[in-house]
């Protein structure tokens, strides 16, 4: 795990109500207007947690921005629907990313939001493209909030700190329905090395960082461990193609993944 100290740190209620309040404001905004945008980040694991939600706070993870999933076949509407609720595009961002990504920022509210469209391009693809967005809201389908984050080697205490959120509130299964779907997040490792390499290394960090947070109850502890056990054991089960057998053996003496460079 890294020592960013990104998403870390003390933040009172009123900042932490003045992200969720125009989190609200541009969801019913964007349902009204028919552009489809999916909360990821820190807000969609407060949105989908509200039994355990309070943790973000209580272990001192804070907002940064609001970040959306989209389609990008409705980038267009998505920037005039931004425009229209007070925000300036950063163009650089958009040609740099040759469309993948917008970043906008509040003239009035001086909040940052990111889109990013049709998935997640970072040490390992996230993709929701197939209607994946479909299958939940306001956020991305929770298979998708997991591999958000266990797709980052270099993972940062915030992403552990969301991940236990999420294992401590949702069951696994193999539907979408309220449920981490395993079994889809099984079949993608399967098809991927690297993202198995990725997602397993960070899964076992989690249940040893979970640990170590005097926060947790020892029943919360013991329940992310379970999770974390089942979760392991269901990737592993999956059967896996010839191609990842012999990338396997390979294993690490070959790159895995892609550095992220920041916008």
């Amino acid at each position: 795990m890294t020592t960013s100290t990104i998403g870390m740190g003390p933040q009172d209620d009123a900042e932490r109500a003045k992200f969720e309040q125009e989190l609200q404001r541009l969801l019913t905004a964007s349902e009204e207007a028919g552009v489809t945008l999916r909360v990821i980040g820190s807000l969609a694991f407060q949105h989908h947690c509200p039994e355990y939600g309070y943790l973000q706070a209580a272990m001192g993870r804070a907002y940064t921005d609001i970040d959306f999933a989209g389609y990008s076949k409705e980038r267009n509407n998505a920037r005039d629907f931004m425009t229209s609720m007070g925000y300036q595009e950063n163009r650089e961002v958009t040609i740099v990313t040759e469309g993948a990504r917008m970043i906008f920022e509040g003239t009035s509210s001086n909040l940052h939001v990111d889109i990013f469209f049709d998935k997640l391009d970072f040490c390992h693809v996230i993709s929701w493209k197939d209607g994946r967005l479909a299958a939940d809201s306001p956020t991305i389908p929770l298979a998708e909030m997991l591999l958000e984050k266990m797709q980052i080697v270099e993972i940062n205490e915030k992403d552990i700190i969301d991940t236990i959120m999420l294992l401590l509130e949702h069951p696994l299964g193999g539907n979408d329905d309220e449920t981490i779907n395993i079994d889809l997040v099984a079949q993608l490792c399967a098809n991927d090395w690297g993202l198995w390499r990725t997602t397993t290394m960070n899964l076992d960090k989690v249940r040893q960082l979970a640990t170590g947070y005097s926060v947790l109850t020892d029943d919360f502890k013991t329940h992310v461990g379970k999770q974390v056990e089942a979760a392991l054991k269901r990737i592993e089960a999956e059967p896996k193609p010839v191609a990842w057998r012999l990338r396997d053996r390979v294993g690490d003496r070959v790159k895995w993944y892609k550095d992220v460079d920041e916008v």
